[in-house]
């Protein structure tokens, strides 16, 4: 796939946008999964084909489907949500690389903590108003301030997977 994207301003759409995490728990035996039902986002492509934009998601918004976990998942222990309402990956560039192959770069903040977050997305589909990107990375709790690890349960890196389809936005 030969990738063109058109410059301009570009709109996430969160009806056909999904972001999720799993982390193994239980020692390793038991992998929990959760999705973000509230995420937010833009981006602009620049004339020279690199793109930047933003990526929010409403922490509280976590749904692991089990109601007393996604409340401890909400507290100081981890999100602490209260203090830090939102997550945001801010992609610094974007660019076209092999194939159907997108490198991004940017900075991944959490609990208020920035860390630079490098990874490759793929384009699923794309087309003259719309393009879809799917990305999976790792991202170690333990960097952005969630150290609780109750008898020493929680190992491991969290694994975040997102399917992203984004709009041009109207002029």
């Amino acid at each position: 796939m030969t990738l063109a994207v058109e410059t301009g301003l570009w709109q996430l759409d969160r009806t056909a946008s999904t972001v999720a995490v799993r982390h193994k728990t239980m020692w390793g035996l038991v992998t929990v999964k959760g999705a973000f039902t509230s995420i937010s986002g833009q981006g602009e492509v620049e004339p020279d084909g690199t793109a930047h934009g933003t990526i929010t998601l409403e922490a509280a918004s976590l749904d692991t489907k089990n109601a007393k976990r996604d409340t401890h998942l909400r507290s100081a222990d981890f999100f602490d949500v209260e203090n830090h309402p939102e997550i945001t990956f801010a992609v610094r560039t974007a660019e076209a690389g092999p194939g159907d192959t997108v490198q991004v770069a940017g900075q991944l903040t959490v609990r208020g903590i920035s860390r630079p977050q490098s990874f490759t997305a793929r384009v699923t589909r794309a087309d003259s108003d719309a393009i879809t990107l799917a990305a999976e990375f790792t991202a170690d709790r333990d960097q952005f301030g969630m150290g609780w690890n109750q008898l020493s349960m929680m190992r491991g890196l969290t694994t975040v997977t997102a399917t992203l389809r984004l709009t041009r936005a109207a002029a």
